[in-house]
């Protein structure tokens, strides 16, 4: 059976390139220019394989790789990036990205990368269902980043880089920098005002 391909960016010529590679090697191929349009799809159909870019204009590709593994855990994304967001790709892999393919790429690139997050994915067992489970340090970022202007600063900057001291798993972490409130008040119940205002601010910015 063909492997489902999903491809979201918001350049049509990108997801003409890849769409044309792809399907000349027997992967099944869907496109679209939305990263909320991209979530959708994502969630509702069967796909093997998720590439998304890390910067559009309606959600950028953290969003996508959080509510992809809010739903799939084991779908795996790989970020599409361009050299001013690699770093932004290299902390995206940290909380859970399968890899990242950096613009522009040749046809042999796309095709090695691809190949290897698909293997990869065939390796994995099924994970269960993501829960909080550093409750006391997801708490104590919170606290810090509501009151602590220099360090939610660095949050914001430096994403995932700015927790590497604090004990938080990589959905804990892609929650925080991503201002997931509603996951977080699933799992906390709910939320100072304070706290919130600030993970609000990290889902605005």
């Amino acid at each position: 059976m063909k492997k489902r391909i999903l491809v979201i960016d918001d350049e049509q010529i990108v997801l003409e390139s890849v769409e044309k590679i792809l399907t000349a090697e027997d992967y099944h191929v869907q496109t679209t220019l939305s990263g909320k349009a991209g979530i959708a799809l994502a969630c509702d159909r069967p796909f093997d394989l998720v590439l998304t870019d890390i910067r559009m204009p309606d959600v950028n590709g953290l969003i996508v790789l959080r509510d992809i593994r809010r739903a799939k855990p084991y779908l795996p994304v790989v970020i599409i990036t361009g050299y001013a967001t690699i770093d932004s790709a290299v902390y995206a892999m940290k909380l859970g990205a399968g890899n990242y393919i950096e613009k522009p790429f040749t046809p042999d690139e796309l095709l090695r990368t691809v190949k290897a997050a698909l293997d990869n994915a065939a390796g994995t067992l099924q994970q269960e269902e993501q829960t909080l489970v550093n409750k006391k340090e997801v708490l104590r970022v919170l606290k810090k980043g509501a009151a602590d202007a220099g360090f939610a600063r660095r949050v914001f900057e430096r994403g995932s880089d700015a927790l590497e001291k604090y004990d938080l798993s990589a959905d804990e972490k892609l929650a925080i920098v991503t201002g997931d409130v509603t996951w977080l008040e699933d799992q906390l119940g709910v939320m100072d005002p304070a706290h919130k205002k600030w993970l609000t601010a990290q889902r605005s910015a």
